[in-house]
């Protein structure tokens, strides 16, 4: 924590302070507003992904370059969103530019597999602990693949997952993402809740819902199912509330408790996957499921993912008892461009540069939050970190409902109204680059401590 002694902050002077700064907002991007319009006529909501459409408008984005990304209204911002945590690698990286130039030159797509397969898979064998992989094409494609994966060999169909994590859009897992309130259920056991319609509700009965951090309630969800659950799936490091820990012991105990109940482990390492440590939580937090689920970073700014498991558990694919497939599988172009990811360009000086801005913006922000005595806090790992609005750490999706949102949407207007792109949403989570400098992160810093300075006038 940055400080013992904290201040309330008047919720008047919160609601001024994002009245001003989404008037300067949209002032600043009245281009990427008529788009926005243009785009509402052939486009639900005018955005290709729900995601992309936040208040008070969405940013609509010309191009990239190193740390740097420009709207099209030409305005230039720091990237810190580093598309939802793709760019580890930097937007026009000149490693990754020369992989893709010098494959679609020698064609883009074969639905054959390429050298580079082996080489990739061989570095995420090294990295992940797993000695067998498959590729996907997005985080939802590796998730919705471990499943399958662990159903077909447990031979059972009921999963566990963690209330608020997010493992992408197929049906099995878009329960609880973020449940309402009045709908979520009891802390220690919560209810099963759709996170949209156009979910059966067959598919929502086949999973149970479990609090992070919170072995007791696990224990009790396998009593109520006993012999029925696959898998256990997690975030190691939850990432879709801003960032939450693990408790220490808590995923080593997970997987003591899934394996005596004849589960298996699956770590949604799409975020943390080779963000947070080379290795990514697995290596970090020092514990290896028995599936994994990456992409995002690993493949360098192009679509990509792969799934990764014991010998024993991905032989099911071997043996052709679990169909695991896709056209654009292991695509060339993302397979170049993966293999200079990994084996060229996240290499241990990456990781001590993330180190070095993680420390740059710690510091910087534990002394403004110190200062103006705020009930904020900070986490930083690596290349992904975020500020927490509450003085106290969060172990679950409960204690982020009492966070107060409007701090989080206004950081985010203060970034992006002074120079920093963030990723929208209340979770306030960043993603840097191996192009990023000190000026860059210090930049954030500045904002935020204007912002600190301004809620205390």
């Amino acid at each position: 924590m940055a400080t013992t002694t904290t201040r309330e902050i008047p919720a008047g002077r919160v609601a001024e302070l994002i009245k001003g700064e989404e008037e300067r907002f949209r002032s600043a991007r009245p281009i990427s507003h008529r788009l926005w319009t243009e785009a509402r006529q052939v486009l639900p909501r005018g955005v290709p992904s729900s995601f992309q459409d936040a208040a008070p408008q969405p940013i609509f984005v010309d191009h990239g370059k190193g740390s740097r990304v420009w709207d099209v209204d030409g305005n230039e911002y720091v990237d810190f969103h580093n598309g939802f945590g793709v760019m580890v690698v930097g937007h026009a990286h000149p490693k990754i530019v020369a992989a893709v130039r010098s494959q679609i030159e020698r064609g883009s797509h074969f639905a054959q597999p390429v050298e580079d397969v082996i080489a990739v898979a061989r570095e995420l064998k090294r990295r992940f602990h797993q000695p067998k992989w498959r590729f996907t094409n997005s985080g939802t494609e590796s998730t919705l693949d471990a499943v399958r994966i662990a159903r077909g060999f447990t031979g059972r169909d009921r999963l566990i997952k963690i209330e608020a994590s997010y493992h992408g859009h197929h049906d099995a897992l878009m329960i609880s993402v973020e449940p309402p309130p009045d709908r979520m259920g009891p802390a220690d056991h919560p209810a099963s809740v759709p996170q949209s319609e156009g979910i059966p509700a067959a598919i929502v009965e086949l999973t149970t819902v479990v609090p992070f951090n919170d072995l007791a309630a696990l224990e009790k969800a396998f009593a109520a199912h006993n012999d029925e659950v696959a898998a256990v799936i997690v975030e190691p490091a939850m990432m879709n509330v801003g960032i939450v820990l693990p408790d220490a012991g808590y995923l080593d105990k997970v997987k003591e408790v899934a394996h005596r109940h004849g589960a298996l482990l699956i770590f949604d390492e799409v975020k943390t996957g080779v963000t947070i440590a080379p290795g990514g939580a697995t290596e970090r937090f020092n514990v290896t499921p028995d599936l994994v689920a990456l992409a995002k970073a690993i493949g360098g700014g192009l679509p990509c993912g792969a799934v990764g498991g014991r010998d024993d558990v991905m032989a099911v694919i071997e043996e052709k008892k679990v169909a695991q497939m896709g056209t654009f599988n292991g695509n060339p172009l993302t397979m170049a461009a993966s293999k200079v990811t990994l084996l060229d360009i996240l290499d241990p000086n990456a990781y001590a540069h993330f180190d070095a801005l993680a420390e740059t913006l710690q510091g910087g922000l534990d002394e403004a939050i110190g200062r103006y005595e705020l009930p904020f806090h900070v986490i930083t790992l690596a290349a992904r970190g975020g500020v927490t609005y509450r003085a106290r750490r969060v172990r679950n999706y409960r204690d982020y409902l009492e966070i107060d949102k409007s701090f989080s949407y206004l950081s985010w207007l203060y970034q992006g109204n002074r120079g920093v792109i963030m990723a929208p949403g209340a979770e306030e989570n960043w993603t840097l680059s191996v192009q990023h400098s000190t000026d860059d992160v210090q930049r954030y810093v500045d904002n935020f401590a204007e912002m600190a300075r301004d809620l205390r006038q």
